[in-house]
């Protein structure tokens, strides 16, 4: 949790001090023309927006994110009253938010490998 809390935290410093837009229009719009750095979708967003939207930020290569709550919680890590489907982020600010979403997004260790390298070791 603390990996999502972290993705949050800079979500609102990028809305605070960078540029966003919110909606799926905007969004659109941003993607043709390739100004956007993050594009982030809420876990409810409707699912013909999220794939078309998708669509366009990969042919601009322009990451995207599900962030794991619904509309109302992002536009609440937002600051907004209302719902938001889409947001994008034109440009981060003070914020690094790009960095906390690669690094919620690296796998975990399990341990698999030290446990391999034990019993490996134990049979020499």
């Amino acid at each position: 949790m603390a990996d999502s809390a972290e993705v949050s935290r800079e979500i609102r410093r990028a809305v605070d001090s960078g540029k966003v837009a919110y909606g799926f229009k905007q969004a659109e719009k941003i993607l043709l023309k390739e100004t956007a750095e993050l594009i982030i979708f809420s876990n409810n967003a409707p699912k013909a927006i999220k794939e078309r939207i998708q669509e366009y930020a990969t042919l601009a290569n322009i990451p995207f994110y599900n962030f794991e709550g619904n509309g109302l919680e992002l536009g609440a890590v937002c600051g907004k009253p209302f719902t938001v489907s889409v947001l994008s982020i034109k440009d981060t600010g003070k914020s690094k938010v790009l960095t906390a979403i690669k690094a919620e997004k690296k796998p975990k260790s399990t341990g698999k490998k030290t446990l391999k390298k034990k019993k490996e070791k134990s049979k020499k």
